[in-house]
């Protein structure tokens, strides 16, 4: 080949990349481009940056706290925010993160309804050139750029460990599961019945999405059916609560939830409930935005940032 073919060759791959840069105004990552990685990113300001947001629901408090600690960090920097409840919806939420896709905000940070169900918006993104990042729940699929999350298998371990403590070998108990396909839903379950294994006697584990209501109407049935349990885990401080109503006749019955929402707490304090495995939600809102901030001055991210969990028990207020 003659240089003067190379050299024609190059001035047309150039032109291309021009074009398409000005008419996007973004990088490109296409084979139109054969000078610049696929991996390169286009630094940003946080105030240049607009943050989309799909939580799977704004009816409950845990979720309205990472909401407040992601508006709290971008007002403070001047980012844009966009925020999108799923409503506990998987269809609503897909619909949701599409349209976050189509007003091209920078990024996404996603609590997903179901971590399967999730996967095809991820990849969109993906193909979209938008970074993901997640909180509480992970995708199953796609590429995430970093979950933020606490540790839900430790935090389920602590919960058996408190209940084994507190009740005694053997004991029969119940078990109040999230949603299923969900990450957290799994994490948390995983990390309880490893450690009660051979310790607890754990009668029934039943699906209450996640939901206060659905946590008082399924623990009304397993009083019914296990009128002898001595102790109920709740995969969340909702599920959780709605036991406590469910339970009233049978205050001696110990529960122990997850998060450590206001709500929750405010029961520990009470002594309606034993005790909390407590997140810092509102932490892990303020983490997923400097995680994107990190991302667009080109330093490196974690993919798994750690937030932290404390167990906060009734006696400490006695």
């Amino acid at each position: 080949m003659t240089k003067k073919i190379i050299g024609s060759i190059v001035v047309v791959a150039v032109l291309v990349y021009g074009i398409f840069f000005v008419t996007s105004g973004r990088p490109v990552f296409s084979i139109s481009n054969p000078f610049q990685s696929n991996t390169t990113v286009q630094h940003k300001k946080p105030n240049e940056l607009t943050i989309g947001v799909s939580l799977s629901t704004l009816n409950n408090p845990f979720f309205i706290s990472i909401k407040d600690g992601v508006n709290e960090i971008a007002k403070a920097s001047g980012s844009k925010v966009q925020v999108y409840d799923g409503q506990n919806n998987t269809n609503k939420q897909s619909n949701d993160v599409e349209d976050l896709i189509q007003k091209k905000v920078d990024v996404l940070i996603i609590n997903p309804v179901d971590s399967s169900a999730i996967t095809p918006e991820v990849k969109s993104a993906n193909e979209a050139g938008i970074p993901v990042i997640a909180i509480d729940r992970s995708s199953d699929g796609g590429k995430v750029l970093s979950l933020v999350a606490s540790d839900s298998r430790a935090g389920g371990k602590m919960a058996a460990d408190f209940m084994i403590k507190t009740l005694g070998q053997n004991a029969k108990i119940a078990e109040l599961q999230g949603t299923p396909g969900a990450s957290a839903t799994r994490e948390r379950g995983a990390g309880f019945d490893q450690t009660a294994k051979g310790h607890l006697d754990i009668v029934t584990k039943q699906s209450a999405n996640f939901d206060r209501t659905a946590g008082l109407n399924t623990s009304e049935n397993i009083a019914q059916a296990h009128p002898n349990i001595k102790g109920l885990f709740s995969q969340n401080d909702e599920m959780a609560l709605g036991a406590v109503q469910a339970l009233k006749s049978n205050p001696d019955i110990v529960i122990v939830g997850f998060d450590g929402s206001e709500d929750g707490m405010t029961a520990v304090k009470k002594g309606q409930m034993a005790a909390t495995v407590a997140q810092k939600p509102k932490e892990m809102g303020k983490l997923a935005v400097r995680a994107a901030y990190d991302h667009f001055q080109g330093k490196s991210v974690s993919k798994n940032i750690k937030s932290p969990l404390e167990l906060v028990v009734a006696d400490k207020y006695k």
